[in-house]
């Protein structure tokens, strides 16, 4: 790793563009109103300021507008939708707006995905590697399921996992992953065993591969 020292530069600069320097499109891309829709399959319906609505299809770089059908322009309104999914306002095309299963912050997720819908910092796939919190001991994720802590049960300790002795403080409705220990997995065992755990006593190993 590379350490960068912190720019010492104190001039204070904006992050919005310099509309002077942006040609006539681009300003207006920037600064007329106008709402996104997606629609699914990259295209985009957008409601124009002057009332109009116009659909713009990313994959084939069209919009309905007259200045793209017509004068064959890069319109204001396809510059508006590239605007929009830059700055997480829209989901990018192939992706939907979801709402995350775990700790509920919205998140793009990709169209017709199965759940569970997990935003970044909740997500966990099957191989991941990860560290139990009460144990530190190291386990690698088989599913992340979509039951909740209290609706499933240990049959040999006859409780949930909500209410099993090490999981109490965790969100009783989290939901539950299946995980296997990595020694088990790295000796190749024929039967590694899965248990269950709360979503978030769980925590991604950073230097951790994927286990095949």
């Amino acid at each position: 790793m590379t350490l960068i020292e912190p720019h010492t530069d104190t001039r204070k600069t904006a992050l919005a563009p310099d509309l002077r320097r942006l040609d006539d499109r681009a300003a207006r891309a920037w600064t007329e109103r106008m709402a996104v829709r997606p629609l699914g399959e990259g295209r985009y319906a957008v409601d124009a300021e002057s009332g109009a609505t116009y659909v713009v299809d990313l994959p084939e770089r069209s919009c309905t507008c007259p200045d793209n059908r017509i004068r064959h322009q890069h319109c204001k309104h396809l510059r508006r939708v590239a605007i929009e999914i830059t700055s997480h306002r829209v989901p990018p095309p192939g992706k939907t707006l979801a709402r995350c299963d775990s700790c509920e912050a919205e998140t793009f997720v990709e169209e017709d995905a199965p759940g569970p819908h997990l935003c970044p910092a909740c997500n966990l796939e099957p191989g991941d590697v990860v560290f139990d919190r009460e144990t530190g001991d190291r386990l690698v994720v088989r599913a992340v399921t979509d039951r909740r802590a209290d609706e499933v049960a240990i049959d040999a300790a006859d409780t949930t996992v909500a209410d099993y002795p090490t999981n109490e403080g965790y969100p009783t409705d989290d939901l539950v992953v299946e995980a296997s220990y990595l020694s088990d997995v790295t000796r190749r065992r024929t039967r590694d065993r899965r248990y269950s755990f709360p979503l978030s006593r769980l925590e991604l190993a950073d230097d951790a591969e994927l286990v095949q």
